[in-house]
């Protein structure tokens, strides 16, 4: 709740006036121990009271980028959006110089562009030292023509992107704005007044002598003294526009080598992808040429395992038409043995077989006697004990075997 906008705060360029910070740096504000303990509640009467009480200016420094004390002041301005007359009242302070640059740096942010020429522009005649905190911690001796000076000619101020605002001949020629009047306008004139009272005295026939005894000393001495601090304000003047031109083409020059170093930049970047892209083309056609290699090892070795396979059945299936044909063979010989005729008796074969005939036919007959003396047992009637005799009689007559004893 305490880092949202005052709900009856108008919106800034089209946005919430606390948007105009960018969020890393609210963020960093957010985070301070100054703006918990010391920004917490302010208002815009309380807020003058914090302002009185800074030392230094500035954005963020240190290694975790901190932010200032003034900082987290201008964010609380843009929290509560003062009114516009309290701004202006920051600004026309003379007693403290950073409740003056406070007041500047959040009209820069949030005020059109005529009421920051017509506001800010006076203070170019204020020359005094501020001391700024630069980014790694360190102090450094500014001036309050300065500040206002990069707050109307510079994009970035403070860690802060600054609204852009038109140009000042921009705005004389659309009327919106009156020329700008120097300080030193006034005190030029009023020596080309003098000049002129001089050329007039002598046309009129007055003494030099007399005309000079009329000049006091005194009077000639502070005369001499606010010349000699004209002229050091114009000298001053003619320096600053003459560092603010020398700044100006230095940003054009770093902008230049910025826009070439990007040019480069990119370019590094598109032969970077180039490499980058023939790399994965080549890497691409040697993973393709490695997969068709495998895919055709293993087509060959599926194609000579079913060959191998082929063989193998073909082998099996020739030993079994040779083995089935040799078993035939076998069969067909012993079906002859067994079906060839006998000899007749007294008669010897040449081959030396009659005696082995001769003992397979008796093997027949004594097996052919003891078929005929089981027939010969019957049914099992005439049993010599009397009950089996009689369960074979009952046996017969269901139609079952006889018991053996």
């Amino acid at each position: 709740m305490a880092n949202r906008t005052d709900p009856s705060a108008k919106s800034i360029h089209g946005t919430n006036p606390q948007n105009l910070v960018e969020k890393i740096l609210r963020s960093k504000i957010y985070q301070n121990t100054y703006w918990k303990e010391q920004c917490f509640g302010l208002t815009a009467e309380t807020l003058v009271d914090k302002a009185m009480e800074l030392d230094h200016f500035g954005g963020t420094y240190g290694g975790s980028r901190k932010a200032t004390p003034f900082m987290c002041l201008v964010m609380k301005m843009l929290q509560i959006q003062p009114e516009k007359e309290i701004v202006v009242e920051f600004i026309k302070n003379e007693d403290y110089k950073y409740v003056r640059i406070l007041g500047a740096f959040y009209l820069r942010l949030v005020g059109k562009a005529t009421d920051v020429y017509q506001y800010l522009e006076p203070l170019y005649n204020d020359y005094r030292k501020l001391r700024r905190k630069l980014s790694d911690g360190s102090f450094s001796l500014n001036h309050v023509d300065e500040f206002i000076d990069e707050l109307l000619t510079k994009d970035y101020s403070c860690d802060i992107a600054l609204p852009r605002v038109p140009k000042r001949w921009t705005l004389e020629s659309a009327g919106q704005l009156e020329p700008r009047r120097s300080a030193l306008e006034d005190d030029f004139e009023e020596e080309e007044e003098e000049k002129e009272e001089e050329e007039q005295a002598l046309e009129n026939g007055v003494n030099e002598k007399d005309y000079y005894r009329e000049r006091s000393p005194l009077r000639e001495r502070d005369r001499d003294r606010k010349h000699d601090r004209h002229r050091d304000c114009y000298d001053r003047d003619r320096d600053r526009d003459r560092d603010r031109d020398r700044d100006r083409d230095r940003d054009r020059d770093h902008g230049r080598g910025r826009e070439r170093d990007r040019e480069k930049e990119r370019e590094r970047d598109r032969d970077r992808d180039r490499e980058r892209d023939r790399d994965r083309d080549r890497d691409r056609y040697h993973r393709d040429r490695t997969r068709d290699e495998k895919d055709h090892i293993r087509d060959r070795d599926v194609r000579d395992h079913r060959r191998e396979r082929d063989r193998d059945k073909e082998r099996r299936r020739s030993r079994s038409r040779s083995w089935s044909r040799d078993r035939k063979d076998r069969e067909r010989d012993d079906h002859r043995k067994r079906h060839r005729s006998p000899s007749p008796p007294g008669r010897r074969k040449a081959d030396g077989h009659d005696e082995n005939d001769g003992r397979e036919e008796r093997k027949k007959k004594e097996k052919k006697e003891k078929k005929e003396k089981k027939e010969d047992v019957g049914d099992g009637t005439d049993h010599p004990d009397p009950e089996i005799a009689e369960a074979n009689r009952l046996r017969a007559s269901l139609g079952l075997k006889p018991l053996r004893m």
